[in-house]
């Protein structure tokens, strides 16, 4: 029986469906823990608390996002696949031991500079608004949780070469355990180091995420080798690669480093936590709809780029892009409108009171406006990949980074309003994005038919606003006039029904409106029921009335 499941686990998925499929069930069990781990943290802390949790988090995760991810997103895989293939594994082994070596030589120098010199960047630009005490104890939580990045450093690369192999099963796993450390740390540590307990942690997490690696990426061979060796050409083409990524990763970075240094200086105290946890809820259907549909799209488009065929990648394009929307707008009204009773579902407890709630929501609320604009931009900017462009998204990324960071100045600083600004703010920037990049799409690949483009998605807009309008009136009666929301079970039943009858309504009005895209998910479901082994649902042409 072992034996069967570590045949299972290490077994290759030969198609990109089936790769998908593993990593959006992996995904909703990794949000879902993420979800727990937040929860106990409103459980355990107080808002004042979690704010230096969140706050030691950003530096050390701003430099493994820009040094390693950088990396493993755009280049190692490429570059490691080719060494396997065409040099064998010994050759690419070496390669990646020589990588492995480099990058966390890199951060582990990055790690010791910002370790001591944690103070001053803690206290100037992540959290210039939190009290002297609460500095200090940032600059400690940032210590530990550095040790713990470069633990992950290990288990990043591994997910890297196990990719490579066509194994996906355990790395997809390998953030869940990474997340279960955390919540380890929190559960159990808590009691005798407050706080610190979460940090160390991440520390368990990070060695967990190597760990449940080690067994695989040995098995295939991987060996770090002494004496170590930091010469390969691999390695200069992984630095030529990831160059121009790392610059817009860097972009990215720095905007939510700005994000939580304004977080800090919002009138209420906990608007670091505020903002983090509304971003947790917000990202979840992101991710979900998203990422993994512009992650399955991205061979196809290659493809179709490769062979020439333009018009097939244009409406690979749009049928993607509007299988996006038509989940991504109804997940955005429903949190818009029950923002509070999801907020008091997922993070409700004694330490977090009511403000909490509110302000949360209300910056989840307004962080929802951008989310359907921050789903197609994951799609559009595949596209410019698969046209192997890589600087038109960092450029359009840098210019709306450059208008996020000024709105969310003027708004905090100036206007001296509340932290859902920073969310409005987030919103406005990812809508400029997604109509820059699809209008720099729009002629580089010889224009789209926007007629195309614009029927269906008025459509779906129409029946996501009549679908929020529907869900708006049953929360306000029923919580009123029936359910007593005091208590979670209610809480749940309420918001339960609510968006079950407003999803009907939704996919009612879709029907009525002839949207295509309900059909491809109704034959997607259909193969589900009939438990095929090739999930395949048909591509729908856009309408072009």
């Amino acid at each position: 029986m072992v034996k069967n499941l570590f045949s299972l686990l290490y077994s290759r998925q030969t198609s990109i469906l089936s790769a998908a499929s593993i990593l959006m069930a992996t995904m909703i069990l990794s949000k879902i823990l993420g979800l727990i781990r937040d929860r106990l943290l409103a459980h355990v802390f107080s808002p004042e608390k979690i704010d230096i949790f969140w706050a030691a988090f950003r530096l050390p995760d701003l430099i493994f996002q820009i040094v390693i991810l950088g990396a493993l997103s755009v280049a190692f895989i490429p570059v490691f696949t080719e060494h396997l293939e065409s040099k064998g594994k010994e050759d690419a082994f070496e390669m990646a031991g020589a990588v492995l070596n480099v990058f966390l030589t890199i951060f582990i120098a990055v790690t010791i500079l910002i370790y001591i010199f944690a103070r001053p960047i803690i206290d100037n630009f992540i959290a210039p608004g939190f009290d002297p005490e609460r500095q200090a104890q940032t600059v400690s939580l940032t210590r530990v949780i550095l040790f713990g990045q470069a633990i992950l450093v290990l288990g990043s690369f591994f997910i890297g070469i196990a990719q490579s192999f066509q194994r996906f099963i355990v790395p997809a796993l390998a953030p869940i355990f990474y997340n279960l450390g955390i919540i380890l740390g929190i559960v159990f540590l808590s009691k005798g180091f407050g706080i610190t307990g979460a940090a160390y942690g991440v520390v368990i997490g990070a060695f967990l995420h190597a760990a449940v690696q080690l067994p695989m990426v040995w098995s295939m061979g991987f060996r770090i080798k002494w004496p170590l060796r930091f010469f390969n050409p691999g390695v200069k083409e992984i630095m030529r690669l990831m160059s121009v990524r790392t610059l817009g990763l860097a972009a990215e970075q720095v905007n939510e480093t700005v994000g939580l240094a304004l977080a800090s200086l919002a009138p209420v105290v906990g608007s670091v936590t505020y903002l983090t946890f509304a971003q947790h809820l917000q990202v979840v259907p992101i991710g979900l709809f998203g990422a993994t549909l512009a992650q399955a799209a991205l061979p196809i488009l290659s493809s179709e780029r490769a062979r020439g065929r333009i018009e097939e990648f244009k409406i690979t394009i749009l049928t993607t892009l509007h299988q996006i929307l038509f989940l991504a707008l109804p997940a955005a009204a429903i949190l818009i409108v029950i923002r509070i009773p999801v907020v008091r579902l997922i993070f409700g407890a004694s330490q977090f009171d009511w403000t909490a709630t509110v302000l949360t929501g209300a910056t989840l609320a307004y962080l929802s406006v951008g989310l359907a604009a921050q789903a197609i931009s994951l799609l559009i900017v595949r596209g410019f990949y698969a046209l192997k462009d890589t600087r038109t998204p960092v450029a359009v990324s840098l210019i709306v980074v450059a208008l996020n960071i000024v709105l969310s100045l003027y708004m905090i600083v100036i206007l001296k309003l509340d932290v859902w600004s920073i969310g409005l703010a987030n919103s406005v920037a990812a809508v400029v994005s997604a109509g820059l990049l699809f209008w720099t799409l729009h002629f580089k690949v010889g224009k789209f038919d926007l007629k195309m483009v614009l029927v269906p998605f008025i459509k779906m807009l129409m029946a996501t606003v009549i679908m929020g309008v529907a869900l708006y009136v049953p929360i306000k009666l029923l919580d009123q006039v029936i359910f007593d929301t005091t208590r979670t079970v209610n809480l749940l039943i309420l918001t339960g029904t609510s968006s079950l009858f407003a999803l009907s309504i939704y996919v009612a009005l879709v029907r009525f409106l002839k949207v295509r895209e309900l059909d491809a998910y109704i034959e997607l479901f259909k193969r589900l029921g009939k438990f095929q082994t090739k999930l395949k649902s048909k591509e729908i042409l856009p309408e072009t009335v």
